[in-house]
Parts: C-alpha cells; structure tokens; sequence
C-alpha cells in the first residue's frame, strides 16, 4: 500500500461510468491504495433513471462522487442531442442536486469542445465557451447546472482522453494499423492530450488539497493528431506509414474545433506541481501495456 492521499482513505468514493478509461484509473489507483470506492455498472445504476440514482446515492452515502460517466459519441450526439443532454446535462443537475442536499463532494469531467477553436492560443478557465456541435454544448449545459446547483464541487475540462480501454484514438490507431498499412490522419486538428491516470492522480491531489472550481486538465504541451500518431507509432514500433491530412477531407455530421488546447496552467500552480508532457505520457501508457 503506498502513501500517497493519506488524507482520502477515510472517504468514501462512488465513481460512475465503470469500465471507462477515467473510472479505470481511478480504480486502480484506489486499490493500490487501499482507498474505499464503490464503482456500479450501467446495469446497476443507470444514471439517467434520476428516481433510482437518489437510492442507490442514499444507500451507499459516498462522501465524494467521481461522475466518469458521459455520452461521448461526438458523431452519434449530432444525430441524437436528446440522449447527449439527457447525460451530459439532466443526469449531471440530477446528482448535483443530490449532492447539495446530501453535502457530497460533486467531481465532473468537461470537455474541451466546449470550445470552438477559433481563439487560436490556449484555452483558460476565463475564456467563454462557444459550443460548434450538440455533444460541447451538451457538456457545457452540464457544467451550467452543476454550478447552479450549489453543490461542492470540482470541474475538469479534458482533451484527447487516452488510457485503459476502448474509447480512445490511439486505441483505434492501433486496431486500424492491424487492417492497413497506410493511414491518413489530420495535421489541422490540435490540441492537448490527456492521460487518464495522469487525470486521476491530479483529481485526487486536488481533493486532498481542498480545491474547489473549474480547472483544465491536461497533459504539458500542444499537438496535431497527425504528430500525436506519429509518436504513437514510432514509440509502438508499428509497421505503418502516416500521411497528414486535412478535416476538411474527412466528411462529419459534427463541427470540430480545430484549436482546442488547454491551458494546464490553473491547476499546476494550486497544486505547486508539473504535469508530465503529453510525450511522457504516451511512452507511460504504451509501457502499461494497456493495448
């Protein structure tokens, strides 16, 4: 057992959205940790059934809720924005409210789509978001409610999520490159990756450390996902040729920032620390053998 967030071990977690690459880095780091957590599946608990999320919430009496659970089908929200505002926003007002009324801790994961790209330097916490498509403006209405539910709460704004699991690039990356010797990959589309157990372990410091607000969570520094797959390949040792492409050859039902990196900034000056290059990162999660 380590010694790291001595100060959580008497908390309670339930986090949602199991399986998921964030709820599986938070699982793993508490079990290294000896940190008491509950993590239902869908089946178990659904969290846009608002009547049973109360219950089972009363049941188990978690001291801080780690919301993972998110409709994240960018494509699928375009076509289907009921189903994206009904979890990304309804679902999330739904547990704030019972969070204010229970006095439970509220962490939510964001987007950086809640942003249209056009500033074309980093994103701060100041900057006004201006969704392009359903799925950021979904997240952004989460956001919206949480905040007006007067709960205690945390935000986190992610990018190019990447880790234990399915539901990520470089996990698609790595499947295509089984079918194809050959892949074309945008060169226009930037931003800042983020590492989930990097996230997880920063989530935890930030409630150790009592912060409470909206930060941007990311790993250091900015990327295409022509050069992000690059790197992914080369350090993978795939046999695969990448060719840079343009968005605008690929034919989406949803707009796309095209600048969307985040500024870390925030965060890692609250916590006194440096967040890992987004480089360090992937050389970390291609050595955890999560592929």
């Amino acid at each position: 057992m380590g010694q790291l967030y001595s100060g959580l071990r008497e908390k309670k977690f339930l986090i949602l959205g199991a399986k998921g690459q964030l709820a599986n880095a938070f699982e793993d780091i508490f079990r290294q940790e000896g940190i008491p957590a509950i993590s239902p599946s869908i089946t178990e608990l659904d969290i846009t059934r608002f009547n049973d999320v109360k219950a089972f919430i009363q049941k188990v009496s978690p001291d801080i809720i780690l919301n993972c659970a998110a409709y994240n089908d960018v494509e699928s929200a375009q076509t289907n924005p009921e189903l994206a505002m009904l979890v990304n926003a309804h679902a999330v007002k739904n547990l704030a409210d019972t969070c204010r009324f229970k006095g439970i801790i509220f962490v939510h994961y964001s987007s950086d789509y809640v942003f249209d790209g056009k500033k074309g330097s980093s994103y701060t916490e100041d900057d006004v978001p201006q969704p392009l498509n359903c799925y950021g403006m979904s997240k952004l209405k989460g956001e919206e409610g949480l905040r007006a539910s007067g709960a205690e709460y945390l935000i986190f704004r992610l990018s190019w999520v990447f880790g234990q699991g399915t539901q990520n690039f470089l996990y698609k990356v790595y499947q295509w490159s089984k079918k194809t010797d050959h892949l074309k990959i945008t060169s226009d589309e930037i931003s800042s990756p983020t590492y989930a157990q990097d996230a997880a372990h920063i989530t935890l410091l930030s409630l150790e450390r009592g912060l409470r607000g909206t930060f941007h969570l990311t790993n250091s520094g900015q990327v295409s996902r022509y050069e992000f797959v690059r790197y992914f390949i080369e350090k993978k040792g795939l046999s695969v040729t990448v060719e840079p492409a343009l968005m605008a050859d690929f034919k989406t039902k949803a707009e796309r920032p095209s600048f969307s990196c985040l500024s870390n900034d925030k965060i890692s000056r609250a916590l006194g620390i440096q967040i890992p290059s987004w480089q360090n990162a992937v050389d970390r999660f291609i050595k955890a053998s999560f592929l």
